[in-house]
């Protein structure tokens, strides 16, 4: 009796596009065994990206709404392994896992090889610090949930350490310095406001105060520098309403645990500071035998996605550098990771079968930022309309739905319903934020 060779497909990275892709081609392939799909990533559970800033602020509790890899994994038919990359051996067609240590810094697992015959890199992005003084001893991220769990941290000890205090009413303030005014920057800006109006409803109660000041330091002419201008003009319209401080053109030069200073020789006083201002795939990838990278670490791909020196190597999401048009290149988006994601489940498929591979075309369906409760701007794109500007409630429930959408890739419509539903239930008997 022949054995069938089995096909393995290794995806690393639990991201919005890795976690896609487990999911899709697990289902697919899950009553075969010539095929084993196996999704490899460091933590336990997943985020969705875009939700951080809102874990960081304290309205969005991670242990209700993580997806445990294990869990997806067993519901959906793909295997799952907890680590980190650290190497691509090409020659061997192996990847090497990066030995795993427990708190106390003893030896959890080993270094292992694990074979692949079709790879697929999605390991997302990690700020970019660019090398400014004192950036990663002083400022916060908002990578990865642990990192926003740890500013949510710092923000309640912080917030608990000045409302305890005895100073007077006026030295009562926490500063709170936002460096870069992308969209993370922005919606997380919003977000604190939000949640400082909430600390303020709580002045009754406990005849204490503490004045919250939000600031945004850009090193642009305006925020939201990638985004269309008007959306950057409705966007820093709102925020001034907001009464969050806007300071565009200032290029950060160092940060030290109590201050930002810039290079027209501003210094602006801060108990927390942000770093938001760029993006760079992980350097882990500079391990990547000799694949094609650009200065950020970014995989270059070709229109199959797959890697220019390796057609067994794929790379989607932000760790990947694929042109779009004109010279550009497709932006570290939510929907160009799903659309990546969707497109490879299928080239994939066509891979094992000796077909040829289907070429990605990125559609932009338009951008939205979220201001909290306070508003949500954007414009619309498509086949059917061309460029239609949204805010307000409409704009919101289109926000809402990319999440939902995300949760339907993942579960289908009836479990996301369910979730919803849940939540919504959920929401009527817990605290608006987190203050623990």
């Amino acid at each position: 009796m022949n054995s069938v060779k089995q096909h393995n497909i290794i995806i690393v990275g639990g991201g919005a596009a890795g976690l896609a892709l487990a999911s899709q081609l697990g289902r697919r392939f899950k009553r075969t065994k010539a095929v084993i799909v196996t999704l490899i990533d460091q933590q336990l559970t997943h985020i969705w990206k875009p939700l951080l800033h809102e874990v960081a602020a304290g309205s969005f509790d991670p242990n209700v709404n993580e997806i445990s890899f294990l869990a997806q994994a067993r519901r959906c038919g793909f295997r799952f392994r907890l680590g980190a990359l650290s190497a691509i051996d090409r020659k061997k067609k192996q990847i090497i896992l990066a030995p795993i240590f427990d708190d106390k810094e003893e030896l959890l697992s080993k270094e292992r090889h694990i074979s692949y015959d079709t790879l697929v890199i999605a390991v997302g992005s990690v700020s970019n610090d660019f090398g400014v003084p004192g950036v990663s001893d002083h400022c916060l991220y908002l990578d990865t949930t642990q990192q926003a769990e740890n500013f949510h941290k710092r923000l309640v000890q912080t917030y608990t350490q000045i409302f305890s205090s005895d100073n007077s009413i006026e030295e009562r303030k926490l500063d709170i310095a936002i460096i870069g005014a992308g969209a993370t920057g922005v919606e997380l800006a919003a977000q604190l406001r939000q949640i400082a109006d909430l600390l303020d409803s709580y002045m009754d109660i406990s005849e204490q105060s503490v004045s919250i000041s939000v600031r945004i330091i850009e090193g642009a002419d305006r925020i939201l520098p990638a985004l269309p201008e008007y959306l950057s003009s409705a966007t820093t319209k709102q925020l001034k309403k907001l009464e969050i401080e806007i300071y565009t053109g200032e290029t950060v030069t160092e940060v030290t645990p109590d201050t930002v200073h810039t290079k027209s020789g501003k210094q602006f006083p801060s108990n927390i500071s942000v770093w938001a201002a760029g993006i760079k795939a992980p350097d882990l990838l500079q391990n990547s035998d000799g694949l094609e990278q650009n200065r950020i670490n970014q995989l270059s791909v070709t229109s199959t996605l797959q890697t220019t020196l390796d057609e067994n190597i794929f790379a989607i999401g932000d760790c990947a550098s694929c042109e779009w048009e004109d010279g550009k290149f497709i932006p570290p988006r939510a929907q160009s990771a799903h659309q990546q994601a969707t497109l490879l489940a299928r080239s994939i498929r066509l891979k094992i079968k000796g077909e040829p591979l289907l070429e990605f075309k990125y559609r932009d369906y338009g951008s939205l930022v979220s201001l909290g409760s306070y508003s949500t701007v954007g414009n619309l794109m498509g086949n059917a309309i061309k460029n239609v500007r949204i805010e307000g409630v409409v704009a919101r429930i289109v926000y809402l739905s990319l999440y939902k959408m995300h949760q339907v890739s993942l579960f289908g419509y009836m479990r996301t319903a369910l979730f919803t539903l849940s939540n919504i239930f959920r929401r009527s008997v817990h605290p608006e934020i987190k203050l623990h």
